[in-house]
């Protein structure tokens, strides 16, 4: 290591999001003040893609909103120690509990309607839930037979729905509650077509056991408590990196370059962006830029693997808290496949539901994927409520008037330059090894590290996914130093 042996290391952490944090604080605890450690953050808060907000008086989650799977978890873990299990308390006498998206879970009695109001039939509904969960059970097991022809998630459940249908035979409605659970399935991996979703790899993709939780007391606890624990002056917001130079000669290997003209001299840059910003930079549509151009094989990675868009739009009825007449239920929509019945925008039309954030709630939530989340990110306030409206007019029941949209508040992560998309899937025509190959150190001497969720093979897409990626690439300094504190 020469030279750097002589004066202590510095490491230049890309990023104040799980990753970043995640990073930042293992080497704080395995390195101690042996290393020069600073966080540099482009946006004006921590978290990335942890966001909890507020809306209509309730708590809501803008970016991540669960934790998925409680055992061995490390988010569950983080989350328990900062209080984040425990709703906050609010008002002056202590005693009033702020409600929070998700606080109880997803309800078991959905009202399913078809477009044009009509309920559908409940055998129906349980055959269908069952067949596609039965083809996902063969996709995650790895039980499939071996098909060329099929390479995709979406062409493998089509296939399974169209034998089922050979066999079954059926009607629109059918077809109808099979697409609603494909919406689904595209809110849950963020990918716009699920063709475009690899078949094999998703037999890799992990979750920890135990039930899936939302937090009380909000995601951005967690982050906030992870940095809590990093030496003051360790994170710096408002630091939009823009180059990173490598292979430099002289005391320092890397060159990172601000969007203000200023630069900063590292021994080790730890890249936490998100995929969208890298996909951006080496397709010269602005994102992060290296120089010289990153080895061909993690060129070749950022350019496979899927990067999607996954957009939440919060609603709130029209009255306010306890000025709704009657609990707006969980609406599933199964939309008419081969016809339009109501005028209902395109942009709504696989979207699977509209729903309370919890029972009771006067404030509504939809999930929005790919182009139709593109499209309300460009849309005023005025034109989506409109849209809104007329998709709960198209599925009005005999029960009557599902009420009135008074203001909404809406994700916009595909506009915004610091991520450009929400979450990675691994794509066809990618693999599991282009995820090991964006994760791969640029060279032995570790210049150029790379974190985050679209860097774990078998975790992507999650915060635990990003958290164990910091910690991986704080581990790998730690060892090529060889610092003793490492493993503590």
């Amino acid at each position: 290591m020469g030279e750097v042996d002589r004066r202590k290391p510095k490491v230049v952490i890309v990023g104040a999001g799980m990753a970043g944090l995640a990073a930042a604080r293992r080497l704080h605890v395995c390195a101690g003040d042996l290393l020069d450690v600073v966080v540099v953050e482009a946006g004006d808060r921590i978290g990335g893609r942890i966001f909890t907000s507020e809306f209509a008086s309730a708590r809501v989650e803008m970016g991540a909103t669960w934790i998925h799977g409680i055992e061995g978890s490390p988010i569950y873990d983080v989350a328990r120690k900062a209080g984040a299990l425990i709703p906050n308390q609010r008002g002056d006498d202590g005693e009033t509990q702020f409600p929070w998206e998700r606080m109880d879970g997803f309800p078991s009695d959905a009202l399913t309607l078809a477009e044009g109001g009509q309920a559908l039939d409940p055998a129906l509904l349980r055959r269908i839930s069952a067949l596609f969960s039965h083809l996902k059970s063969l996709i995650v097991s790895g039980e499939i037979a071996a098909d060329k022809e099929i390479v995709s998630v979406g062409a493998f459940l089509r296939s399974g729905f169209e034998s089922y249908r050979a066999a079954n035979g059926g009607d629109w409605m059918e077809e109808a509650a099979f697409a609603m659970h494909e919406c689904g399935e595209r809110e849950y991996t963020a990918v716009d077509d699920l063709y475009t979703l690899d078949l094999a790899a998703e037999e890799e993709y992990m979750e920890f056991p135990g039930e899936h939780i939302t937090l009380p007391g909000g995601y951005s606890r967690v982050p906030e408590f992870i940095a809590a624990a990093l030496p003051p002056g360790t994170i710096r917001l408002g630091r939009s990196v823009s180059r990173v130079e490598w292979r430099l000669s002289g005391d320092h290997g890397v060159k990172l370059h601000f969007d203000n003209g200023e630069v900063e001299l590292a021994d080790h840059a730890i890249v936490t962006v998100s995929l969208g910003v890298l996909k951006a930079g080496i397709n010269g549509a602005g994102g992060l830029v290296f120089s010289p151009f990153l080895p061909e094989a993690k060129r070749g990675a950022i350019e496979r693997l899927g990067f999607g868009l996954v957009d939440k739009l919060f609603m709130e009825i029209e009255g306010g808290i306890g000025k709704v007449k009657s609990p707006f239920p969980f609406l599933r929509m199964a939309f008419d496949p081969g016809r339009h019945v109501a005028e209902i925008p395109w942009w709504m039309r696989r979207t699977d539901s509209i729903c309370p954030i919890y029972g009771g709630s006067h404030v509504l939530l939809a999930w929005f994927v790919g182009r139709e989340a593109a499209e309300i990110e460009k849309l005023n306030d005025d034109d989506i409520i409109h849209g809104v409206h007329a998709t709960l007019a198209g599925f009005k029941s005999p029960a009557g008037d599902f009420g009135r949209i008074s203001k909404l508040r809406r994700s916009s992560w595909g506009r915004n330059p610091r991520f450009l998309g929400s979450y990675s899937y691994v794509a066809v025509g990618s693999s599991g090894d282009d995820q090991d190959a964006l994760a791969d150190p640029v060279d032995a001497s570790l210049q150029i590290l790379f974190a985050g969720e679209a860097t774990h093979r078998t975790r992507y897409a999650t915060t635990h996914g990003a958290y164990l990626s910091g910690v991986r690439e704080a581990d790998r300094l730690v060892q090529y130093y060889g610092f003793q504190g490492y493993g503590s």
